[in-house]
């Protein structure tokens, strides 16, 4: 039997889970502003995948890459959603 599909199922449900409070702190305390951060790592991290080997780690680091290329539209979103009142403020946080 061949468990793969199954496993990359789970783990991408369990990256897109880490995410959403992953955006919601680094907007928190660092705002939109750090979105190239994403870029890059997500550009690694699709690069990378094409490159392995190993079809369950490359299938696992293409959909890394692709969460955090989504990530920054989500942050963007997110700093749209604090504006509206939604999430908190940061009030230490200079803007």
């Amino acid at each position: 039997m061949n468990f793969s599909g199954i496993i990359t199922g789970v783990i991408t449900f369990l990256i897109i889970g880490v995410f959403h409070p992953v955006i919601i702190k680094t907007e928190y305390y660092f705002g939109a502003k750090v979105w190239p951060v994403f870029l890059v790592f997500g550009l690694v991290c699709g690069g990378v995948s094409v490159f392995m080997e190993a079809s369950l780690w490359s299938d696992i680091m293409g959909v890394l890459g692709c969460v955090l290329l989504w990530s920054i539209r989500e942050l963007k979103q997110q700093e749209k959603r604090v504006a509206r009142g939604w999430f908190p403020v940061n009030p230490n946080r200079e803007v």
